[in-house]
């Protein structure tokens, strides 16, 4: 006969081992479910939005986005390194980084650094390539192209409570870019989802948080390019107001409207600064009352008046650099190179392979493109459309 004393025991072993059994089934569940949505966030499927997806640097993926939809597959890669640093990186990933930096002295070094979306082969127009183009910075530490040492005239990188931004002048066929083209812009999101470029990813130590990594991705940004004009937006993805600040909807309108600044003062200076907001894109006061400028679709024909003059916000403590060399060091003189027959090495994990693919502008150049860019006077604006010279009253 079995004593009360050893029955209770066994009792208490049993109920102990169904819960500890339960416990673990649980803690089972909720690794799998976490592992689950990690593997959803971090996703380079081409059914999830390029806005959606969240790479920790620096374990980005070889293709933020493995789809193939109408524009095809993304023509570059974002894991870039030392192994892809040459002038005909397929590169894919750029980069804004913060004005100030702390040394590990708690020295503080003031530079530049930012990069551009140009064309991977000469003479390309932005409508055409908007879907594929590669990355041009002022550095060789992201394994990107370089922008050639003298092409950019002029630039201004502001950093203010909600973004940082970098506006300038450039000479654009040193990016690849047609000397006359008119240019468009760049955003994560496009018709489908996928961005222009499809896949394009955004890094930037502006918004680094403390035991952080070394940059942060930047999930709200724009860009535009030409007539050689830059603007180039990156919105903190912590702040209230990020989707506001980097609009992507006013792509018809320019760095004027999208990235103000006093572009009159800006060519032949080289500055770092400080600044304020700018007003939402599209979004003005008149006699006191908030209103908001919706864009007219392509189809009603060029924009020829825009109801409002964006408000330029105030910069402040800016620094100027007079020695452009000493600024970015790495820009040797090049000249483009064409991508047709070079092959770029890729370093994927342990190996190298081929980062570099062909292009397929036919396919990859039907996202949302701009039919116009802009020439900035302090007068008014001049917007190119259709090879036809169009001056906009402010």
């Amino acid at each position: 006969m079995i004593s009360i004393h050893k029955l209770l025991l066994v009792t208490l072993f049993c109920a102990a081992a169904q819960s500890l059994a339960q416990a673990q089934t649980n803690t089972s569940s909720s690794t799998a479910g976490a592992t689950a949505a990690d593997a959803g966030q971090s996703s380079t499927s081409g059914d999830i939005p390029l806005y959606q997806k969240r790479f920790t640097w620096p374990n980005l993926p070889y293709q933020a986005d493995t789809g193939n939809g109408p524009r095809g597959t993304q023509q570059g890669y974002n894991r870039c390194n030392a192994t892809t640093q040459n002038q005909a990186s397929m590169c894919q990933t750029t980069l804004i980084n913060s004005i100030q930096d702390k040394s590990p002295f708690h020295l503080s070094w003031l530079f530049l650094d930012f990069c551009l979306w140009g064309a991977s082969k000469p003479d390309s127009v932005v409508g055409d390539i908007e879907g594929e183009m590669v990355a041009y910075c002022t550095t060789k530490k992201f394994g990107t192209r370089l922008i050639p040492a003298g092409a950019i005239t002029g630039v201004q990188v502001t950093r203010t409570p909600g973004y940082i931004q970098a506006v300038g002048f450039i000479d654009q066929t040193a990016i690849n870019l047609r000397a006359n083209d008119t240019g468009g812009e760049e955003d994560p999101h496009g018709a489908d989802q996928r961005g222009n470029p499809l896949g394009a990813l955004m890094y930037s130590s502006a918004f680094n948080t403390a035991g952080g990594p070394a940059y942060t991705q930047v999930i709200e940004w724009s860009y535009f390019v030409g007539a050689g004009v830059f603007c180039y937006k990156a919105c903190d993805p912590a702040g209230p107001n990020a989707a506001q600040l980097c609009q992507h909807i006013y792509d018809r309108i320019g760095c004027t409207y999208n990235a103000p600044a006093h572009y009159e003062t800006i060519n032949g200076t080289f500055q770092s600064c400080q600044g304020e907001n700018q007003l939402p894109a599209g979004t003005y006061v008149e006699n006191g009352v908030t209103k908001t400028y919706t864009q007219p679709p392509e189809s009603a024909g060029p924009i020829t008046s825009i109801p409002y003059k964006a408000a330029i916000p105030a910069v402040t403590n800016c620094q100027t650099f007079t020695d452009t060399k000493a600024l970015w060091p790495d820009l040797p003189q090049l000249t483009p190179v064409n991508n047709s027959t070079t092959t770029s090495s890729q370093s994927k994990g342990t190996t190298s392979s081929s980062g570099n693919k062909s292009s397929s502008s036919s396919t990859a150049a039907s996202g949302a493109s701009s039919d116009a860019s802009s020439l900035f006077l302090s007068s008014g604006l001049i917007a190119i459309q259709n090879n036809r010279m169009i001056y906009i009253s402010p």
